[in-house]
């Protein structure tokens, strides 16, 4: 069996007063399939086939679906999150790889790397139903919590797009670090967070002044960013790191090692912990947020990346 189901480490996981009723939904690119884990156990319950090099992953905040991108299908694949089952594919075109899903779950975004825009798709439905212009490659997609605004990391433009969701129509463009990829927004829906590939740095928005406030200084190569307690988590590709950072003074505060270039990274609704899906070294890696060490590791398929909202709660 190509996925492995528990590490060494599992029952570290266990934690005083339950471990989280969560899962994670792992898109494997290599291994064309979507993996999910139940964090509670540290197992495999599911492996779907996908197919067409699986990136990006949303799953719907009520938790019934986990929406797929697929670049080298120009698709995106619905999974019933709880049958585990394919529900639906939808073509998109160009190449899909950010996701996000608004927080009444009736419209799902989807960056179209090639074509310098987000597409529109009706979760009803299942069907694209607008197209909006953004920078060139757009990759990690976000909405805030009112769900009026879309962000779009735009990489190769070096800014971040702001989308009214109401026009659907760019209503700025905020210069951030060198080739943002992922981006984050918090609860409260007032501050964003790029990971910033080609400077190396974390670039922090002010959402209701629409310009860049802050800089961080992270590890190499950093792809994605998670908020937890009080804390920005960062995966560094290249430096096989997690860097974190304080979110009121914007200093660092730590580097946690993972397994080889990590990627996708989530926490947990708790905020007790922080999931990474590291892309070399097939694994997640389960970091403890208060203390700030890795405390588990479960194998994966071939080539976790996770881009996006993986996790879903079960309770």
């Amino acid at each position: 069996m190509r996925i492995l189901v528990l590490a060494a480490l599992a029952a570290s996981l266990a934690c005083p007063g339950g471990a989280s009723a969560e899962e994670a939904f792992v898109t494997n690119q290599l291994s064309d399939d979507l993996m999910v884990v139940d964090l509670a156990t540290s197992r495999s319950v599911a492996t779907i086939p996908i197919g067409g090099k699986p990136a990006g992953v949303a799953v719907s905040p009520d938790g019934r679906f986990a929406y797929v991108t697929s670049p080298d299908a120009k698709a995106v694949t619905v999974v019933d999150a709880a049958t585990r089952q394919v529900a639906g594919s939808i073509d998109v075109g160009g190449g899909p790889l950010g996701i996000a899903v608004a927080p009444d779950g009736k419209t799902v975004y989807v960056a179209d790397w090639y074509a310098a825009a987000v597409r529109v798709i009706d979760a009803a439905s299942r069907s694209v139903t607008a197209s909006i212009a953004v920078g060139d490659s757009p990759s990690g997609l976000a909405v805030t919590p009112d769900g009026k605004l879309l962000l779009s990391a735009d990489r190769d433009d070096d800014s971040v797009s702001v989308v009214d969701t109401t026009t659907r129509q760019r209503k700025a463009s905020i210069k951030v670090g060198t080739r943002p990829f992922g981006v984050t927004i918090d609860a409260e829906g007032k501050r964003a967070y790029t990971a910033n590939v080609g400077s190396d740095d974390v670039s922090v928005i002010d959402l209701a002044e629409g310009r860049e406030i802050g800089r961080v200084p992270v590890g190499i190569r950093p792809y994605a960013v998670a908020l937890a307690q009080g804390r920005g988590f960062v995966t560094d590709q290249y430096g096989g790191t997690v860097s974190v950072f304080d979110l009121a003074s914007l200093k660092p505060v730590k580097r946690i090692n993972v397994g080889d270039y990590p990627e996708g990274i989530n926490a947990t609704a708790d905020g007790k912990r922080v999931i990474v899906a590291c892309w070399e070294s097939n694994t997640l890696h389960i970091i403890d947020v208060a203390e700030l060490k890795v405390i588990g590791e479960i194998k994966t398929g071939d080539g976790p990346r996770a881009f996006g909202a993986f996790l879903r709660r079960t309770e």
